[in-house]
C-alpha cells in the first residue's frame, strides 16, 4: 500500500489461488509456431489487483497503467518525458500556471480522436466532490483546468506546487466513453478505453488481468502482443507456478527468488524502491496511543536484523517514509536498536513490569493486536519479528493474519504491517500518510497520527517552490517523527522480480510501494522485443 498502501490501493485482494486458462498454463509465453519460435506473449504473476481500471477513481496515477497514457511519464532513470503532451510544459505565473501543447494524431484503442477536452474532462472529474477518488488531496493545489482549442490545456493552481508536473502522468480517461454514467459504479469501471499500448480483453476477478497490444498506439504497436497479469496473493503459490511454467515472470520475496539462482533460463531482477513495511500505531487505543510506548517500541526493534535475516539484505533499515540514501532525508534522524533504553522510557512514563513480564499501567495491560495481511509473508515475517523485539520491552503484541474486508474497519484501534511510499517528491508520501485531517479517510493516515508542528510542516512543504524551504519542511516532519513516532518504520524493500530470459527491453525503475501491476520489470512490456532463439534464426 503507499501512501497508496496506506490509502488503499492495495485494493480488494481474493482469496484463493489463481487458475489459469489452460492455454496459458501449457505454455503462456509462446506463439503458436511452437517453443523455438520468438514470444509474442507473456504472463507474470502479481500480488494484488485493482479495485477498478478508471483512471476516474485512481488507477493509473502514477503512470504505467498500459490502458492509458499520461500527459508525461517516467522514463528509466524517474526522469519526466512527453507523453500525450508534445513536450514538457511551459511553467508561467511564478509557478502559478502549467500549459501543455498536446500530441496530434493520438487516437483512443476504439478510433475516437484524444483532444484537449479529455484531459478536462479527466481533472474535473477527479475534483467533483461526488468522484470517490482516494487520491484526490494528490490534486489540492489544482484550480482550474481549461482547453485552448483541441491541442492545448492549461492549469492553474492555488499555490505553487512544486512536484505538479509529475501528478500529470495521471492517466486521461476519454469523455465520449466515461461520461455519461455513474462515475463510481459504471461500465467504464471494469471496461475502460484508453491510448495506451494496451487494450483490456479481460478481467476475472481475483485471477487474471488479460490484454492485446493496441494496433492504434501512437508509439507504434507492441511486439508483445498478449500480456496476461496473473492475480496470485500467494507468495509460494507464486513461485510453484513460475516453476511449473505456467507463469513467465512473477514478483518474489527474497527467500523464493534465490530458488531460482541456477535457473538459466530466468534471470532474476531486483528494483530499489521506496517501498517501506511499517507498524501503525492507532492513537485511539489505549496503549498504542501513548507517545511513550510509540517511543519505546521505535527504538526496541531491530531493523538492522530484519534486513539480514527476513529480506536477506535486500533493502535498508528505515526510520520514516524517506530512504536513507534519498536526497531528502533528513540525516541524524537514525534510530539505534536500544532495548534498554526502550525499558527506561517505559519505566519513566509508568509502565512497571508485571509477574508475567508484560508491563501494567492504571491497570490497563501493555498489550495490543497486530495484523497483517493472510498471505504476505514478508509482511508475516516482519510482523512475528516485531512481536518478539517488543516483548523483550515488556509489550505483548499478538500478530493476526486477515485480509483487508477484516482489518480495514479494525484500523481506528487495531496496529497493522502496513506498506506505502513513493518515489519522487516527500509530498507524495507523507502529506497522506501523515496529516491529521485525513486520519480515519480510507487507508490514508491509518495511525490517526495528529501533531501539529508536522502538520504545519506538511503544508509549508507542498506551498512552495523554494528548495531551502522545503527541504526544511521535510527536515521538521521527520524530526518530529523521532520525538513522537505515529508508526514504527521497519524496512526499505528492495524488489525482487523473477523473469523469463526470452527478451530485449526489460528493466527496472526506481519503485514505489504498488509493485507488480505498474512496475517490475514489466513496466515498459510495449517496448520490450523477443529474442531470436537459434532455432529461429535457421
Amino acid at each position: 500500500m503507499t501512501a497508496r498502501s496506506l490509502r488503499g490501493t492495495a485494493a480488494a485482494i481474493l482469496a484463493g489461488a489463481v487458475a489459469l486458462t489452460a492455454a496459458a498454463c501449457t505454455n503462456p509465453g509462446s506463439t503458436a509456431g511452437g517453443s523455438g519460435g520468438p514470444k509474442d506473449s507473456a504472463v507474470v504473476g502479481i500480488a494484488y489487483e485493482p479495485e477498478t481500471l478508471s483512471p476516474l477513481l485512481g488507477y493509473g496515477k502514477d503512470g504505467n497503467s498500459k490502458i492509458f497514457d499520461g500527459l508525461l511519464a517516467f522514463d528509466a532513470h524517474m526522469k519526466l518525458k512527453p507523453a500525450l503532451a508534445a513536450r514538457l510544459p511551459r511553467v508561467g505565473d511564478h509557478g502559478l500556471t502549467y500549459t501543455y501543447t498536446l500530441r496530434k494524431g493520438v487516437t483512443f484503442s476504439d478510433g475516437a480522436p484524444f483532444t484537449a477536452k479529455d484531459v478536462v474532462f479527466t481533472y474535473r472529474t477527479i475534483l467533483d466532490p461526488k468522484t470517490n477518488n482516494p487520491s484526490r488531496t494528490e490534486l489540492d493545489a489544482l484550480k482550474s483546468v481549461e482547453a485552448v482549442g483541441a491541442d492545448t490545456v492549461v492549469f492553474r493552481l492555488k499555490y505553487p506546487y512544486a512536484p505538479f508536473a509529475e501528478r500529470t502522468v495521471h492517466a486521461i480517461a476519454p469523455e465520449h466513453a466515461a461520461a455519461g454514467q455513474d462515475v463510481n459504479t459504471g461500465a467504464f469501471t471494469t471496461k475502460p478505453i484508453g491510448t495506451g499500448p494496451y487494450v483490456l480483453t479481460g478481467w476475472s476477478k481475483g485471477e487474471k488481468l488479460s490484454f492485446a497490444a493496441n494496433p492504434r498506439y501512437w508509439n507504434g504497436a507492441p511486439a508483445v502482443k498478449k500480456f496476461t497479469m496473473a492475480i496470485i496473493k500467494d507468495d509460494d503459490v507464486r513461485a510453484t507456478r513460475l516453476r511449473a511454467g505456467d507463469l513467465d515472470g512473477a514478483i518474489l520475496p527474497p527467500n523464493l527468488a534465490a530458488g531460482f539462482k541456477g535457473d538459466k533460463a530466468k534471470r532474476t531482477w531486483t528494483a530499489t524502491t521506496y517501498d517501506y513495511r511499517t507498524v501503525t500505531l492507532p492513537t485511539h487505543h489505549a496503549v498504542t496511543g501513548d507517545t511513550a510506548v510509540r517511543r519505546a517500541l521505535d527504538i526496541a526493534v531491530d531493523r538492522r536484523a530484519m534486513v539480514d535475516k527476513i529480506l536477506e539484505g535486500a533493502g535498508k533499515p528505515a526510520y520514516g517514509p524517506v530512504p536513507t540514501d534519498s536526497p531528502w532525508f533528513a540525516e541524524g534522524t537514525e534510530r539505534r536498536h536500544d532495548l534498554a533504553g526502550a525499558r527506561r522510557i517505559l519505566d519513566e512514563a509508568g509502565w512497571k513490569t508485571g509477574p508475567d513480564g508484560i508491563r501494567v499501567r492504571n491497570g490497563v495491560r501493555a498489550a495490543f493486536p497486530l495484523w497483517y495481511l493472510s498471505g504476505d509473508k514478508l509482511r508475516q515475517d516482519h510482523a512475528l519479528a516485531y512481536v518478539s523485539d517488543a516483548k523483550k520491552a515488556g509489550i505483548d503484541i499478538t500478530a493476526q493474519a486477515g485480509t483487508w474486508e477484516v482489518i480495514e474497519p479494525r484500523m481506528k484501534t487495531d496496529a497493522v504491517l502496513a506498506g506505502g511510499g513513493s518515489p519522487g517528491d516527500p509530498d507524495f508520501d507523507q502529506y497522506l500518510l501523515l496529516k491529521s485531517s485525513l486520519g480515519g479517510d480510507g487507508f490514508n493516515n491509518m495511525a490517526w497520527y495528529a501533531n501539529k508542528t508536522v502538520d504545519r510542516a506538511l503544508e509549508e512543504g507542498r506551498r512552495t517552490n523554494d528548495p531551502a524551504e522545503r527541504r526544511a519542511a521535510y527536515d521538521t516532519v521527520q524530526r518530529e517523527l523521532v520525538k513522537n513516532p505515529g508508526y514504527t518504520f521497519l524496512t526499505h524493500i528492495d524488489h525482487l522480480y523473477v523473469l523469463a530470459d526470452a527478451w530485449d527491453g526489460p528493466s527496472t525503475q526506481v519503485e514505489p510501494h504498488d509493485h507488480g501491476l505498474a512496475a517490475g520489470p514489466w513496466w515498459n512490456v510495449e517496448s520490450w522485443k523477443p529474442k531470436v532463439t537459434g532455432a529461429a534464426q535457421k
